[in-house]
């Protein structure tokens, strides 16, 4: 009975340590995830019943993860306006997901190749999270933001969706956008919704980036970065060995 309250209580939980055994694990299995995906999209995409399970499944533990992590808010007493809301760029690109997922939106999937990735991938490289494993909060944030990973990369080796340049202007603006909608509500309520008001308490690459407010310019300075690097690494840089190697079969 003690070993149960422990993976659940919000008071009794073991501390997260940063790249500790069960990070560096789940690390692997992101990297496992993403590769066993990349291995079998040929097989998934020319099998419509096996395509909609994936889809389906994605979108369907997407919704689990959000539906349990709010559910446990309520029981342990911790739901609280200016700390539960899904607010956060990680949550808010959850629910987006959900929804490309379900509508098969180009639009949403132009900015959640970006975002999503780029801000999952950075959560759990730094995860801001007071629970370590085996507690119901490290399985939750992790299942969680690798899914959505896992979502933009089956819309494009599956669904063969893709960005274009254009995308990472369309990325940036919608950021920009929510930091100001954010921004504002937190001001309203006393929030600090992604940040946009101090730092984390939990190391974060946040930490390396200067004071208030220079962290938010240097934020957008990364950001864009990260986003050209992604599509150089994904689109580009493919697309040139592709017609390489195809230049050379002709010979």
């Amino acid at each position: 009975m003690k070993e149960s309250a422990s993976v659940f209580s919000s008071g009794q939980a073991p501390e997260f340590i940063f790249f500790s055994p069960s990070h560096l694990i789940w690390i692997g299995l992101l990297i496992v995830m993403i590769l066993g995906l990349y291995a079998a999209r040929k097989r998934i995409r020319s099998r419509r019943a096996l395509r909609l399970g994936v889809r389906f499944g994605l979108l369907g533990f997407l919704l689990i993860s959000e539906a349990t992590l709010n559910v446990w808010y309520w029981t342990q007493g911790a739901w609280n306006v200016r700390h539960t809301l899904p607010l956060e760029l990680c949550s808010i690109t959850l629910l987006l997901s959900i929804i490309m997922l379900w509508s098969r939106s180009r639009w949403l999937y132009e900015v959640l190749f970006f975002a999503g990735i780029g801000g999952a991938l950075q959560a759990i490289l730094t995860p801001n999270l007071g629970y370590g494993y085996p507690h119901f909060r490290f399985f939750q944030f992790f299942i969680a933001h690798s899914l959505i990973i896992l979502a933009p990369l089956y819309m494009t080796w599956i669904e063969q969706y893709r960005p274009t340049w254009k995308s990472i202007g369309k990325t940036m603006l919608f950021l920009n956008g929510l930091a100001l909608i954010i921004g504002l509500l937190n001001y309203v309520i006393g929030a600090n919704y992604m940040f946009l008001l101090r730092k984390p308490d939990t190391p974060s690459i946040l930490d390396m980036l200067g004071p208030y407010p220079y962290y938010l310019l240097a934020e957008e300075g990364i950001a864009l970065l990260i986003f050209i690097v992604m599509y150089g690494v994904f689109f580009a840089l493919t697309d040139r060995i592709k017609g390489r190697s195809q230049e050379a079969a002709k010979l």
